[in-house]
């Protein structure tokens, strides 16, 4: 039975199958992939490369509906957020267009003596994408395009629930103008993906997932001395520090919960409020939470359609009921039906129950209570994950101050879903290594080039 299937999870229908790649399929991708990083790559100029990335941004514009129905299909995504992650996936394609000179300049270098010295950016060669489901698009974009305007070839392994989309975007590029193996999607297994790390073809994996997934293929790529790049899951803090619209930040925390049906990585997952604001943010947060709308995705009020599958409904609502089952209030929602889950909020959690250490990959949150910004640190930094956090105050030294204490790669002052394709993306502890987007996302695979000169 093929891994690679289209099932709607708002019917449970299934709705096309897709085969896996057979040992000849990979071979043949991996013949293709080395050929055009040594020929045409090779080749061809900076310019050349950047032009047909701004045909592909182009061409995701034009595709727009297209592309939007496909992904609200694979993965229950409501279809404006769809369509949405369509323009941005444009648009940080167009920004490696825009800004191809400066990513391919050389750096010059200070010397003590006679001559010159110069850091030269060039390529690795072939690299394996392993992309998740939650954003088919945007995930990709972010990685293929720095790395394909820089001279690597793309070879990518989408997430086996996402085979449309995946082959879509295969086809984006192919119509833009790329010759044959710059980009090139593959149905792999996971065992597949092993021997394909291996090759001695592939000089590097970038991988978008979960912390065992993460783990496993940074193990191969290990035991390959492969470059890897891991951005992995996260349990965000939202930090209620102070603020003199308390209606307003309540809205932003709701935004940052529920965005793409809950299902983000850098999503706030744990809002900690100082106890002054405590109980009336709980009120109006739960109170937004359950008025969140949930229905078909394609509808134009939905706000949360289904998860992306039976089985992540499921995983979400054992992990509410057993926080439930320690001793955690379950304020609102928290009932399931199919692969649709309720706003949903949780206080009470305390250290010692699973929710505390665990992502929430839904839309539940859970508030907690502390008594002072260094109370409110303490708690956001107790955690494994440190992707992204969201600081809200009035008190501009109290936010300079908060985010140099907050171990996570990003920090947000006072605003939410921010992301630009000009900012960095990434995080620390088990949150994974290595960053995407804007210019450092282009620093990842390449071999910066020491050129001495007399």
């Amino acid at each position: 039975m093929t891994e690679y299937a289209i099932v709607n999870p708002a019917t449970g229908e299934t709705l096309a199958t897709y085969p896996t790649a057979t040992a000849g399929d990979v071979e043949a991708a991996l013949s293709a992939a080395d050929g055009a990083y040594r020929g045409w790559m090779r080749e061809s100029t900076g310019a050349e490369r950047a032009e047909r990335l701004r045909r592909v941004a182009q061409l995701h514009r034009e595709r727009r509906d297209e592309l939007a129905a496909i992904i609200v299909r694979e993965m229950g995504k409501p279809l404006a957020a769809a369509e949405g992650e369509v323009d941005f996936a444009a648009d940080i394609t167009e920004y490696y267009a825009d800004h191809a000179d400066e990513i391919l300049a050389d750096t010059p270098l200070s010397i003590e003596g006679e001559g010159t010295a110069v850091i030269r950016t060039s390529p690795l060669g072939v690299l394996l994408g392993i992309m998740p489901w939650n954003f088919p698009y945007y995930q990709v974009a972010r990685f293929a395009a720095p790395n394909i305007l820089l001279g690597n070839t793309i070879l990518l392994k989408h997430a086996p629930q996402c085979p449309e989309s995946a082959a879509a975007l295969e086809t984006l590029y192919r119509d833009a103008g790329f010759p044959e193996g710059v980009y090139v999607n593959v149905y792999l297994t996971h065992e597949q993906a092993e021997t394909v790390i291996g090759d001695p073809r592939v000089q590097g994996v970038s991988v978008t997932g979960s912390e065992r997934a993460g783990a496993a293929v940074a193990a191969i790529a290990g035991r390959n001395l492969k470059k890897v790049a891991l951005e992995l899951g996260g349990s965000d803090p939202f930090l209620v520090l102070s603020t003199d619209d308390l209606d307003a930040v309540v809205a932003q925390a709701v935004d940052a919960r529920l965005d793409n049906n809950g299902q983000a990585c850098n999503a706030a997952k744990r809002f900690i409020v100082v106890d002054e604001y405590y109980d009336a943010f709980v009120e109006k947060f739960a109170a937004a939470m359950s008025a969140a709308v949930v229905g078909d995705p394609f509808a134009e009020d939905t706000v949360l359609g289904p998860l992306s599958s039976l089985a992540a409904a499921e995983r979400l609502d054992e992990q509410v009921q057993q926080a439930v089952a320690q001793g955690a209030q379950l304020v609102v929602g928290g009932t399931r039906e199919g692969a649709y889950y309720p706003g949903t909020v949780l206080t009470g959690v305390t250290d010692r129950m699973d929710a505390y250490r665990e992502e929430l990959f839904g839309p539940a949150g859970v508030v907690y209570r502390a008594a002072d910004e260094d109370d409110a640190v303490r708690i956001a930094n107790d955690t494994s994950f440190g992707l992204g956090s969201y600081v809200f105050t009035t008190d501009p030294a109290q936010a300079a101050r908060v985010a140099d204490r907050i171990d996570a790669g990003m920090v947000y002052i006072n605003l939410v879903l921010a992301d630009e394709a000009g900012l960095p993306f990434g995080g620390v502890k088990r949150s994974g290594t290595g960053r995407e987007l804007g210019l450092l996302g282009a620093d990842e695979f390449v071999n910066k080039k020491l050129i001495r000169s007399a």
